[in-house]
């Protein structure tokens, strides 16, 4: 297994650096962004996964660790294959894919190429519970009101009031942190409504 690779930088591409280390070229699939930086001549650090095939041994590489263990992850979802991972991680950043996940909201992953609604979907169900919360400070705050919004369509779900929902998401959410998550917003709903108040809601 191929963790990382320290060496030369001898030709960088639009999506792709070619490095050399010990002598021997390696050309490692990368974030534009890092292609962008990457100076022929300089020596540089890849964290990197390697993707075995049978017609082919394909490196994918990464400026941070938590971004090449990010990227095994996301080929755990069903229908992620290197080249959809690799743009994952080439339009959003681990703490705003942490994000996402965490807010249930499969909007940013849409906006990646090569990847559809369902896919989509399916990183933020299945990633649920495997990432580290994102750091502090990290992405910017989800709007309110579009967190109020999920919540009380959640509410109303389980049994609630359009109005009902609508006014102790709003109550709640005013009196908690700014940018809380969709889940931590309806954990804290659910026990401001508690079991008296539910009988009056869905009566």
């Amino acid at each position: 297994m191929i963790s990382s690779l320290r060496g030369e930088v001898l030709h960088a591409s639009v999506d792709s650096i070619e490095i050399s280390v010990g002598g021997v070229g390696f050309t490692v699939a990368v974030p534009p962004d890092l292609a962008r930086g990457a100076r022929e001549g300089t020596e540089i650090l890849l964290h990197t996964v390697l993707i075995v095939r049978e017609d082919a041994l394909s490196l994918f590489g990464f400026a941070e660790r938590a971004q090449s263990a990010l990227f095994t992850t996301l080929l755990g979802v069903t229908g992620v294959g290197p080249k959809s991972a690799l743009g994952v991680l080439s339009a959003m950043s681990v703490d705003e894919i942490a994000q996402a996940v965490a807010d249930d909201a499969d909007g940013p992953f849409r906006k990646v190429s090569g990847i559809g609604p369902k896919t989509a979907k399916l990183i933020v169900v299945q990633l649920a519970g495997k990432l580290a919360p994102p750091a502090p400070g990290g992405t910017a705050p989800a709007s309110t009101d579009a967190t109020v919004a999920q919540v009380t369509a959640a509410l109303v779900g389980l049994g609630w009031s359009e109005r009902v929902a609508a006014e102790a998401a709003a109550a709640t959410a005013a009196a908690g942190p700014a940018g809380e998550s969709v889940p931590a917003l309806l954990r804290r709903t659910l026990a401001d409504l508690g079991p008296a108040r539910t009988e009056v809601a869905r009566g």
